[in-house]
């Protein structure tokens, strides 16, 4: 029985649909990768992100990735603007794919301190793309060397499944104490309640808990609701409502418009083919009624573990005790998308142990203003700074130095806490990838969300003086 159940699933895995949904998510995204390659070489972005700061907040398995020399750095972004364009057009399709894959993910491993969960879908959606029959409609290798306009379902349920994770996940992760309660939803309408036309809707007394209770409603509903034919259309307005007002609110430049273009894919496969009023070469071939072969169960085992790998990275943090937004322990790749607005208070200090003489470091010589922004709210950058810390200290001809640090941090507008043992030398404190760590103090979730902003001047909360500290730490907000 068992087996008959699998072999069922591989057939309709296997069974052949129009690819031209497929192919018009192929134009679709090959254009906002232009757009995307364009925006970080405008303005010197690539430079002022990536070239200008000496130190980068590696990721932990690639520590050896750095940036290259400016002129092959900037042909990184024309190469990766002309590989979107290879994607837009359909031309050497894989190759193009494969290159675009290569660039963006060298880029996005440079600095975690740019992470963003847009950066990783687009990854995601490049390697599922890649091994994806999506030039075979409407592209120019298929113009040139014409192949059959299928593609087998797995291919686009798979693509589909990847777009459910991100909204569903995205939900869960906002089922939250702070969330409910309209936090950090409260501070960020206040800073577009000056926006036209919408400006008073912002400023309403509701607007935070319709946003939050709205917004959460909508990840956990809306793959659902795209997913069946009967509410689909419905669902496309909420797509459409949903990422235009996230667009307009948050500054998160291609995102929006890179789910709504990938909503299009839980429409009927041959939409584009009604849309232009385009005929079909002919009917689609019959699925086989048969075992699928060794192909249909590869594809069975492929989304099997693709999806479980989605479903538990996400799930994570919840190997770490206390609250993942105050530690960020299991935060990364796991669609935690707008939960937290945090501010940070940091000093550095360095001591050498054969004299105790000590010296205030200063993180920001080696760092620009959106890497300080983020190291300061985040214990795991503090602590890989004070690891570089010390290398460096170490090769002036200190042995063994003391690194020291003074954190604090407002979680969603509550009063500043201490994040880090002020005590541990951060220098030799560890930090393993599925333990704990323990010098980062537990949170104190029973302060109340928002006091601390709106308290006059953006001040607050029990600040007691750290040991050689003689004025307040330094601040910075994102």
């Amino acid at each position: 029985m068992m087996g008959g159940a699998i072999r069922g699933i591989s057939q309709r895995l296997h069974a052949p649909i129009d690819a031209a949904s497929l192919g018009m998510l192929r134009i679709l995204f090959g254009a906002l990768m232009i757009w995307q390659a364009l925006y970080s070489l405008t303005m010197g972005r690539y430079f002022k992100y990536y070239l200008e700061p000496s130190f980068h907040f590696t990721y932990q398995f690639f520590p050896f990735i750095k940036p290259l020399p400016e002129k092959i750095f900037y042909a990184v972004f024309v190469v990766m603007g002309i590989a979107a364009l290879g994607i837009l057009l359909g031309l050497l399709y894989r190759l193009s794919c494969l290159v675009f894959l290569l660039a963006f993910g060298y880029v996005f491993l440079l600095d975690k301190a740019y992470y963003n969960n847009h950066y990783y879908a687009i990854l995601l959606l490049t390697f599922l793309m890649l091994i994806a029959d999506g030039g075979r409609w409407a592209s120019l290798d298929n113009r040139w060397k014409p192949k059959p306009p299928t593609v087998p379902y797995w291919q686009l349920f798979l693509l589909r499944s990847q777009i459910f994770v991100i909204y569903f996940f995205g939900g869960i992760a906002k089922l939250n104490a702070d969330w409910v309660q309209g936090e950090p939803m409260r501070g960020w309408l206040r800073h577009v309640a000056t926006t036209p036309v919408l400006g008073p809707v912002f400023a309403a007394s509701w607007a935070p808990y319709f946003f939050s209770w709205g917004g959460l409603a909508f990840d956990l509903s809306i793959g659902f609701l795209l997913w069946f034919k009967k509410t689909r259309y419905w669902a496309f307005g909420l797509i459409l409502a949903f990422n235009l007002t996230n667009s307009l609110i948050f500054n998160i430049g291609v995102f929006p418009f890179l789910m709504i273009a990938a909503a299009t894919l839980f429409d009927d496969p041959d939409w584009p083919r009604k849309f232009f009023r385009e005929k079909a070469d002919g009917p689609l071939p019959e699925a086989a009624k048969s075992d699928p072969g060794r192909s249909g169960r590869a594809a069975l085992v492929f989304v099997v573990v693709y999806l479980g790998v989605q479903a538990i990275v996400p799930l994570r943090h919840w190997l770490y005790p206390g609250d993942v937004s105050w530690t960020e322990e299991g935060h990364y790749f796991s669609w935690h998308m707008k939960l937290r607005d945090k501010r940070g208070k940091l000093r550095v200090w360095v001591t050498d142990p054969r004299d105790g003489t000590t010296f205030e470091a200063d993180p920001r010589s080696e760092v620009n203003h959106f890497q300080w922004g983020k190291m300061v709210q985040r214990p795991q950058f503090i602590w890989q700074y004070a690891r570089h810390l010390k290398n460096e200290v170490e090769q002036e001809g200190v042995i063994h130095p003391i690194v020291h640090v003074d954190s604090w941090i407002s979680l969603n507008g509550r009063p500043y806490q201490r994040a880090i043992d002020p005590q541990v030398n951060l220098a030799e404190a560890e930090s393993k990838l599925f333990s704990p760590s323990p010098w980062i103090l537990p949170f104190d979730a029973s302060a109340k969300p928002g006091t601390l902003r709106e308290a006059e001047g953006g001040e607050g909360g029990d600040e007691k003086k750290g040991p050689r500290q003689e004025r307040e730490p330094l601040e910075s907000e994102f």
